[in-house]
């Protein structure tokens, strides 16, 4: 029997893929990990593939004039979606999602970033329009972020979580695309290194500081993983 594999996209060679990746491992899944930043090339179907991820990175989805790469996924990700095989984009996957499903990613107005763990909403939804894709998004939870874009989405997604400083944290697409804005893959290693390499960061309005981010993840960190191993099997079911 062939192993089932999950694609991965990454856009810098030396991405963690955390607790996502650990947890798709423990499914049993093969990682097929593709960095088209670096001249991977991305598979002209999905016929070999189960599923898709789509990981974050320090770009922007608007950087397709200046970054082929950028364009190369944009033009590739309908491919995707036409499958209707479970997609998962985290953080700039979820902008790139947004991008081609029609709608915008820009930053906030008063140039406010998200760093640092905050709290998510979900969005009420009519009885009639609740189903099984909301109800990993149906009570306020803190998650960790590290964007300094927000999305505002098109009428064809579902917003399924909100935030104070960006509207969009979480949405669908028909029954098996989701956006994610935050980082559920976030371990204490990912986060070490990325407040080294992002010290700068924290300097920006809205960011909290390495201190605030340590004790946060002690907080909430178990509870995110806790939530992200209810969430994958469910986003993988009949994959």
């Amino acid at each position: 029997m062939t192993q089932k594999q999950v694609l991965i996209i990454i856009h810098q060679k030396d991405s963690n893929l955390g607790a996502i990746g650990d947890i798709l491992q423990t499914q049993g899944y093969y990682l097929d990990v593709r960095c088209p930043a670096h001249g991977d090339r991305l598979p002209s179907d999905l016929e070999q593939h189960d599923a898709v991820v789509v990981f974050g990175g320090p770009m922007s989805a608007n950087d397709d004039r200046t970054l082929p790469f950028i364009r190369q996924e944009l033009d590739w990700l309908p491919i995707a979606l036409e499958t209707e095989k479970p997609f998962l984009g985290v953080c700039l996957g979820a902008q790139l999602l947004a991008r081609i499903l029609g709608g915008k990613v820009t930053p906030h107005p008063e140039e406010i970033t998200e760093i640092g763990y905050f709290q998510i909403q979900p969005v009420e939804h009519s009885h009639s329009s609740r189903n099984s894709q909301s109800k990993y998004f149906d009570i306020p939870r803190h998650v960790y972020h590290w964007h300094e874009e927000g999305i505002e989405l098109p009428a064809t997604a579902t917003k399924l979580a909100t935030g104070n400083t960006f509207s969009t944290q979480a949405f669908c697409y028909g029954h098996k695309a989701y956006g994610v804005q935050f980082h559920p893959e976030m371990t204490r290693k990912i986060m070490e290194k990325w407040l080294a390499s992002g010290v700068k960061m924290l300097e920006r309005s809205g960011a909290q500081g390495r201190e605030e981010q340590v004790k946060n993840h002690l907080l909430y960190g178990a509870s995110c993983l806790s939530w992200l191993e209810e969430f994958i099997p469910f986003w993988l079911q009949d994959a």
